[in-house]
């Protein structure tokens, strides 16, 4: 027996412990492996009965995901999957106990499925997570797993993703194991596997089972259920849909039967572009971790403890965050009338997520006493990294990080929230820019996984390394970029936002621009998320840097033209559209009139205009802007632009990201695209040259990344 796999004895049990680190995957040799193990000791007589269980801190994890890459390029056949594996575990003559704890995940729980029985230690997780990757249970797991919990539970499981508690209640667990540690549920695994070993009689397979199957008048409306929630929570994606169609199989065909309608079901959504482009997504967030030249064991500043600058929106999100990591906070504002407002808004937002269930009252207690409100620098001097959320204006943050030089301790990191300043013009004014950096959040901070991290030229490696591992603690997606106006995501967002305008201002109905976004699958459209976000944060911006507009350039004029008339958005009830009762949003006839005032003022012929242009005009600009991010060296890869969209600006993860999905359609038809708007609306669709060489070398942004990689 290979070493991912040990066997011995305790008593009549003969204990099988996957040893796989870290997360015990089944990659090649775990699956022989377990098998050898019962098929080698199932016919001795001191044997009643089998333990498997996870060494280390989990049960088993599903199928090495990079083995589906393989397979889609032709590089390895499918298979018969786990499905042997499978047979011999649920057709062992002796029961056989899966004891859980940690995770029990995609195809680990379809092993433990296979097993006669499963028990597990309270803090356990459990989950068919595999519609995350576009694609669904293919092991059988959409077929046990319905017959154990019910067409409910297991339509909601394999269709939504999410993992959930082990609970004898769910019928997926038969026993809960007092304890927290693997050697607890061990202990208990083998004491339930003694009682289960001297019953006379088969084990319970749970292939055999139907009475948790329902019939067609009682499963309808749970199906039909689950797909309105699908639609709504998975808007856009094909693997949910497809998994509750295998789970209903389950319902009307023999198991053998529902196993081949599982297989076919799995083969349609592996090879088809969603399941691409959200794998190309899970490795994309493993792969923006890796920083060229500051190795993963780089020496880091402790962050015992922050302190944050404004309590406004973004300060008190952002406060929030270090809150919920277990890190003190001390929270300055200016006036005790905005401190008070800042609280108060966090005391809101965290009775909401007690509302919602997210919460405990205890929890949000221990957090805000974690909590300092300040009107000065008091206690600043003992913080290990300050950030600064001020308003976006350069002199106010000059002057916030000149106080900040004289207070905090030298080796404190200095971060500000900025969206588009220069990091280096902030760091001058201190006498230790190594310590100054851009820590980018994303609104409401609290939420959003993104955290766009500004290096400076005089940024140190340690105070980057350090930012990295504290993105991760903070639960949040960090992301390096370099040091340009509105970095790497708002400097291709404002190019996304402009051609939006552009498009209004040429005749297409502000909805139908929304409409069209959001049908491609964005969250929201560019000119409501507008609204939202505040019209007139964009309008201040463009006031303060008429650098940003180079002469000749063709400027949007509706939106200043709404902040002109105190229109931002929902905030003050009109923007792009006017805002009813609990910010309904409505179209607004003033609006239209105002565009064909604005066009005829300007000269701007008005015309029909498609979705399909509506699309290419804003996400072809994405990838363009994208293309000069990567050549300037703003972006390190082109995955990384991938990721900053999808977890700060709502792109569909299973398009993969901007880039991603450029090499989808092919960067020729992209650049010929971009060039034919070139000579259409100027200056601003210059392309790319990056783009322009990548064309016509026929290849992408990807395979141009992975050449430059080391040893690419």
């Amino acid at each position: 027996m290979s070493d991912l796999v040990l066997f011995n004895r305790d008593g009549p049990v003969g204990v099988i412990t996957v040893n796989n680190p870290p997360v015990n995957a089944l990659s090649p040799g775990v699956p022989e492996g377990i098998q050898e193990a019962i098929r080698g000791n199932q016919d001795d007589d001191a044997i009643d009965a089998f333990v498997l269980i996870g060494g280390g801190r989990t049960f088993i994890a599903g199928a090495d995901i990079k083995e589906f890459g393989k397979i889609t390029s032709g590089l390895k056949e499918r298979g018969d999957g786990l499905h042997p594996l499978l047979g011999v575990l649920e057709g062992c003559r002796k029961p056989v106990v899966a004891a859980i704890h940690g995770t029990a995940l995609g195809g680990g729980l379809e092993v433990a499925q296979a097993c006669h029985y499963r028990v597990a230690i309270a803090p356990a997780k459990i989950g068919q997570p595999e519609v995350k990757l576009g694609i669904i249970p293919g092991a059988g797991g959409t077929q046990r797993l319905p017959r154990l919990a019910g067409v409910a539970k297991a339509a909601e499981m394999c269709a939504l993703g999410e993992p959930v508690s082990a609970k004898i209640e769910d019928g997926i667990i038969d026993r809960i194991v007092e304890g927290k540690t693997q050697g607890d549920l061990l202990a208990g695994a083998v004491a339930f596997a003694r009682e289960v070993g001297a019953q006379p009689g088969s084990p319970p397979r749970a292939s055999e089972r139907t009475d948790r199957l329902g019939d067609e008048a009682t499963n309808a409306p749970i199906f039909a259920a689950i797909r309105e929630t699908v639609r709504k929570k998975r808007r856009g994606m094909m693997a949910p849909l497809k998994a509750i169609e295998a789970v209903e199989a389950a319902t009307r065909l023999p198991f053998d039967e529902g196993v081949k309608r599982e297989a076919e079901l799995f083969t349609e959504c592996l090879y088809s572009g969603q399941s691409k482009g959200l794998i190309h997504a899970f490795f994309g967030e493993r792969e923006v971790r890796k920083i060229p030249g500051i190795p993963k064991d780089a020496p880091i500043f402790k962050i015992s403890k922050a302190g944050i600058v404004g309590a406004g929106t973004m300060g008190g999100g952002i406060a929030m965050a270090y809150l919920n990591a277990g890190i003190p906070v001390i929270l300055r504002e200016a006036t005790q009338e905005a401190l008070d407002r800042g609280l108060a808004t966090i005391r809101k937002n965290y009775e909401r997520s007690v509302k919602r269930g997210r919460f405990t009252s205890e929890y949000v207690e221990q957090r805000l006493a974690m909590l300092q409100p300040r009107l000065t620098f008091d206690g600043f001097e003992e913080v290990d990294i300050v950030v600064e959320a001020i308003f976006e204006n350069m002199q106010p943050k000059k002057d916030v990080f000149a106080e900040l030089d004289k207070i905090a301790k030298p080796d404190a990191i200095l971060a500000s929230n900025t969206s588009t300043l220069n990091i280096d013009e902030i760091a001058a004014v201190t006498s230790r820019p190594g310590q100054v950096i851009g820590h980018h959040f994303f609104s409401p901070a609290n939420v959003m996984r993104l955290l766009e991290i500004v290096r400076g030229k005089s940024t140190s490696d340690k105070v980057i390394a350090s930012s990295m591992a504290l993105a991760k603690r903070l639960r949040k997606v960090g992301v390096l970029v370099g040091n340009c106006f509105g970095f790497v995501g708002n400097s291709m967002f404002h190019a996304y936002g402009r051609e939006a305008q552009f498009l209004a201002e040429e005749g297409a109905p502000i909805s139908a621009i929304d409409a069209a976004l959001y049908d491609f699958g964005i969250a929201m459209g560019p000119l409501a998320t507008g609204d939202l976000a505040g019209l007139d944060v964009g309008w201040r911006i463009r006031k303060g840097n008429p650098q940003a507009y180079p002469e000749g350039a063709r400027r949007p004029l509706l939106s200043d033209r709404l902040c002109e008339l105190g229109r931002y958005g929902q905030k003050t009830g009109a923007g792009y559209y006017r805002y009813g009762d609990n910010r309904t949003r409505l179209d607004d006839a003033e609006v239209t009139k105002m565009v064909r005032e604005i066009a005829e003022e300007a000269g701007i012929p008005q015309r029909e205009i498609s979705r399909e242009e509506i699309i290419e005009r804003t996400i072809y600009a994405l990838v363009n802007v994208g293309a000069r991010r990567l050549e300037e060296g703003m972006a390190l890869r082109p995955v990384d632009i991938d990721i900053i969209y999808l977890n700060g600006y709502g792109f569909p993860a299973y398009r993969g990201g901007p880039m991603w999905y450029a090499d989808t359609i092919g960067l020729d038809k992209v650049y010929s695209r971009v060039s034919e708007f070139h000579d259409q609306h100027g200056l601003w669709w210059e392309p790319s040259p990056l783009l322009k060489q990548l064309a016509a070398e026929g290849t992408t942004f990807s395979r141009w990344a992975a050449e430059r990689a080391p040893g690419g």
